[in-house]
């Protein structure tokens, strides 16, 4: 394997859930050795399960640290940490679950640190179960800020033709609302012009949305969020040379984003953002976390308790998650 491929920590996520199964389903396509080398974080009786349960025929090769990994199609390189019982349900909310989730991606974020690694790809992880172990976060999203020590960050989702970032996400409405503010709403769009121009795109043209029916219709919805929340922004950083429009209202603005008259929308809160992005499937949608010292992408759904251990899940969001870890991997990192 040369050198050069960009090394992806995948982290297990909850371990009753499907994250197993489409972790074993993604490693068995040679092309995700052809363009990076990944091992998992994860508990190996675990992912040996999931071999069974998917009939997947590679072998485990189990290692202390990324760089005893072999990286070679036909073994999956594993760093077991050993926190679940072997007779774990599959589906079933667990605080043993939980805490191992967190542990997985605790680990995988101290390489990082340590600059062994090019970038993280999660599993889906449930959040009763973390909370249940102990772990009182929202989601992945903050987890990663707090071990990275990052401040300004946000969610970004990707599928074809549309990407969205959020100003705010796992929180309620009103509390959305009350939270989003001038500061927050410019940091959003700054992380979206800068993740953006890494990527490639000189001048990314972006959209925000307003937060009312008709972004407020010059006051005559709402109580003059629009004018408060978003417009100083959005004529800040206009000022400093970004391509920034707004506020758009958001029943219109998806569908033009995706015919291409823009390159990302900003979304006020979590389902305005996810909403459209899940229309377009799940098994096409990427979540990513923008402002990170590290790249970290995910799949756009959850742990599907519901099927899991019967192998139904659908690998391509997954797949399509180290996809995009390869592509936004830092150049500069010699491994």
């Amino acid at each position: 394997m040369a050198a050069n491929k960009p090394v992806i920590a995948i982290t297990m996520g909850d371990p009753s859930g499907v994250g197993p199964e489409i972790i074993v389903k993604s490693l068995n396509d040679k092309n995700v050795y052809e363009n990076c080398r990944p091992f998992v974080v994860g508990d190996l009786k675990i992912l040996k399960r999931a071999l069974g349960v998917t009939n997947v025929d590679l072998q485990l090769n189990s290692i202390a640290s990324p760089e005893e990994a072999k990286y070679e199609y036909g073994t999956i390189d594993i760093i077991d940490l050993d926190l679940v019982s072997e007779d774990l349900p599959w589906g079933q909310v667990s605080p043993e679950a939980g805490n191992a989730a967190f542990r997985y991606l605790e680990k995988s974020i101290s390489f990082a640190n340590e600059q062994r690694i090019h970038g993280i790809c999660t599993a889906p992880l449930n959040k009763e179960a973390l909370h249940k172990a102990g772990h009182m976060y929202p989601g992945h999203t903050e987890i990663l800020a707090e071990l990275t020590n990052t401040k300004d960050f946000a969610m970004m989702l990707s599928a074809p033709n549309l990407r969205v970032i959020h100003v705010t996400t796992h929180i309620g409405l009103l509390d959305a609302i009350n939270t989003i503010n001038v500061e927050r709403q410019y940091t959003v769009i700054k992380l979206a012009h800068d993740t953006l121009q890494k990527a490639g795109i000189k001048s990314p043209r972006i959209a925000v949305c307003g937060i009312n029916p008709h972004a407020g219709e010059n006051g005559l919805f709402g109580h003059g969020e629009e004018e408060e929340k978003i417009i100083p922004a959005v004529e800040k950083a206009q000022a400093e040379g970004i391509n920034v429009q707004g506020p758009l209202p958001a029943d219109t603005l998806f569908f033009r984003a995706r015919r291409g008259d823009f390159d990302i929308v900003v979304a006020q809160y979590h389902d305005q953002g996810h909403g459209p992005i899940k229309v377009l499937g799940l098994e096409a949608g990427v979540n990513i976390t923008v402002g990170l010292p590290t790249i970290r992408t995910s799949v756009d759904h959850g742990t599907a308790f519901d099927i899991a251990g019967k192998n139904i899940a659908d690998e391509q969001s997954l797949k399509e998650a180290i996809r995009m870890a390869i592509e936004l991997a830092p150049e500069n990192l010699a491994i």
